[in-house]
């Protein structure tokens, strides 16, 4: 009876290897599908005076496709980059969409150098520490004196396009030997995808990685 007990566990994690994940990805794309589907879902149905569930999402993902292929060319990257020096101008519009796309170009693409880092901070309490990636680094006056911090985005687990920013003391920042695409899979797996040990760079500080 123990070894079919042991037996049966070990079917039984094997299994939820498999189905939780798959169980995970599907409530999240049904998440993304249903928010892109109510986006321009009840466009379309105004529009031709029918619905068809999902081809709000057909028609976005066309849609991306077809500005990727536009800006990929000669004519569509002057045009992209005409929209970019418009957008510039729109004093609204202009630091939500670039501060969004300068987000979406550090996460998605880790080779740009947007974040220069991933560090570890003691939030949101002392003895707690969280993963972030290092972004700028400032200087604070208070009462005439000037201290140096540097900005963390600590982002979200497992969508890491949204979170927080937060300032630290330079000092009570650890620099990590890690890359900002291990950072990625590290919070998007929730802590699964990690190396056995996280090593500090010590010989490193947020001047240097800066």
């Amino acid at each position: 009876m123990k070894k079919i007990i042991n037996t049966l566990k070990k079917y039984f994690l094997s299994g939820m290897l498999v189905v939780v994940p798959l169980i995970l990805t599907y409530i999240l794309l049904k998440f993304l599908f249903e928010s892109i589907d109510d986006i321009l879902g009840p466009a379309i149905e105004h529009l031709f005076g029918f619905y068809i569930y999902g081809l709000g999402v057909l028609s976005t993902v066309l849609i991306i496709l077809l500005a990727g292929l536009l800006t990929r060319n000669i004519i569509g990257s002057r045009l992209y980059r005409i929209w970019d020096k418009f957008l510039a101008k729109v004093p609204l519009i202009r630091p939500i969409y670039f501060s969004a796309k300068q987000l979406l170009e550090s996460i998605a693409m880790p080779s740009i150098d947007s974040f220069k880092g991933v560090v570890m901070v003691e939030y949101p309490r002392k003895g707690i520490y969280s993963l972030g990636f290092l972004s700028n680094r400032l200087v604070i006056e208070k009462d005439k004196v000037k201290d140096k911090y540097v900005s963390v985005f600590i982002p979200s687990t497992p969508t890491p396009i949204s979170g927080m920013v937060i300032l630290f003391l330079e000092e009570d920042i650890f620099p990590l030997d890690m890359t900002v695409e291990e950072g990625v899979k590290f919070l998007v797996s929730g802590g699964v995808v990690s190396p056995k040990t996280l090593t500090t760079q010590k010989n490193k500080d947020s001047e240097e990685l800066l």
